[in-house]
């Protein structure tokens, strides 16, 4: 076991607004793993839309809007503090977000075989284990606990899965949240081999894993994304590209889909709805494009339509992640690396939507 400081580099936050809720230190104390925890030393941590919802408190449902460049970095004028948690609770700060990480196990509970130590790990970000993995009840890795935007973090051994890859640091860290969400998606439509999937915000963190999730399962590919990112969504499996802006219904018709993978929302959603054949599934774990959305209960139930919202990993989706990376069967997307003291940097950048793939954050040693 390594010799441990007491004191780590972190950034805290220390309530909803804009960048300055975020406080870079260097006196945090080095958590203390439980019985049931492991220590990590991170080696790299994700940028999510979790981290910016979070503190701009996009959350509550006094937040009718998408997210915008704008809001993330001053805040909702409507938001409300009280449900402006994931779960509609009021988040405890101060918070270490960050859910994406990579890391070495560096000590270990009272409970937890010390041959753990010095495995590599990533972190599943959705714990269920300290609920007594209850249906649909889950811990979100930094939000409800503090996460990866530290030197270290702790998390429920079961939660850290041992990983045997030559990518690196930043480039593992870029899988824990998008490809878990999208597998998710995936495997709540039950996505199956020959069926045709279309994908919403397809350049996106969630969107870009999900069309190589999608193909990884011998589905056919239809994405949506911006004609500048068309080349790179196409690189990674898509048969075709759909421009944002484009008239849904003149490029594919109404009717035409088996399933839609959805994490924009907004005003496009009732042309999605009309896409899908008779007894379709519509899955959805964002909604960027805004909350609130139109719905006629005609087409739901006239077409057998299934709505699947998606946010508890299934118990076997995140082991089947690691399985996929191991085996190299989908790849990271990195889109640039920024050092831990550089946050609200990498969460400008972030907000631009000009970027492709993950923003990553490296703690400084």
């Amino acid at each position: 076991m390594e010799n441990l400081p007491p004191r780590m580099k972190a950034v805290l936050l220390k309530g909803n607004g804009g960048f300055e809720q975020l406080e870079y230190r260097d006196d945090v104390p080095v958590p203390v793993p439980a019985a049931q925890e492991v220590l990590i030393r991170v080696g790299a941590a994700g940028v999510n839309n979790t981290d910016i919802n979070t503190r701009t408190a996009w959350y509550s449902k006094s937040v009718t809007e998408g997210t915008t460049e704008s809001a993330g970095v001053g805040g909702y004028a409507t938001a409300r503090t009280e449900d402006s948690g994931w779960t509609g609770a009021v988040p405890s700060f101060p918070r270490i977000q960050g859910a994406d990480a990579c890391g070495q196990i560096v000590a270990v509970g009272a409970a937890i075989d010390p041959n753990r130590i010095g495995e590599r790990v990533l972190i599943e970000p959705v714990f269920r284990a300290p609920l007594g993995w209850a249906p649909y009840r889950a811990i979100y890795f930094g939000s409800e606990c503090d996460g990866a935007f530290a030197q270290y973090t702790k998390a429920p051994s079961v939660h850290a899965h041992k990983i045997a890859s030559d990518l690196s640091d930043a480039e593992l860290a870029s899988f824990p949240c998008a490809y878990s969400a999208a597998e998710n998606m995936l495997t709540r439509a039950r996505l199956g081999p020959g069926e045709l999937v279309l994908i919403t915000g397809a350049s996106g963190g969630v969107g870009s894993a999900a069309v190589q999730l999608a193909k990884r399962r011998g589905a056919n590919v239809l994405a949506i994304a911006s004609a500048a990112k068309a080349s790179l969504v196409a690189s990674l499996g898509a048969e075709r590209v759909i421009a944002r802006d484009a008239d849904l219904f003149s490029e594919i018709g109404q009717e035409s889909i088996d399933v839609v993978i959805d994490v924009v929302g907004g005003p496009q959603f009732p042309q999605l709805l009309q896409a899908l054949h008779r007894g379709g599934r519509y899955a959805v774990a964002g909604a960027i494009g805004g909350p609130t959305v139109e719905l006629d209960l005609r087409t739901l139930y006239l077409k057998d339509l299934s709505l699947l919202g998606c946010t508890i990993l299934e118990p076997e989706v995140f082991r089947n992640l690691v399985g996929y990376i191991e085996r190299g069967e989908i790849k990271p997307i990195v889109a640039s690396t920024h050092p831990l003291r550089a946050i609200v940097d990498a969460q400008r950048e972030f907000l631009t939507k000009r970027h492709t793939g993950k923003i990553v954050l490296l703690p400084e040693g």
